[in-house]
């Protein structure tokens, strides 16, 4: 399906108002960039998993998700 044309200020326009404008994106080929996922091996004492999967249990998400979370908050902390 072809996407509506819209000149760039008119866009801003619409977006900084607050409307939809997902009928003049492109979705297929938008990209995160520097979200590029890279695996890891973290050993952590059994302790830890515990406390992880604890907190994870009580926020309702993947212990992963408490990990990626915490230590992103982190490294924010150090480039305020």
């Amino acid at each position: 399906m072809k996407k509506k044309s819209i000149s760039a200020e008119t866009l801003d326009v619409k977006f900084d108002k607050g409307e939809d404008i997902t009928e003049y994106l492109d979705l297929s080929k938008a990209r995160r960039p520097g979200l590029k996922q890279k695996r890891i091996s973290v050993d952590f004492p059994s302790w830890m998993v515990h406390e992880l999967d604890r907190e994870a249990e009580r926020l309702g998400v993947p212990r992963q998700s408490v990990i990626k979370v915490w230590i992103s908050e982190r490294l924010k902390s150090y480039s305020a």
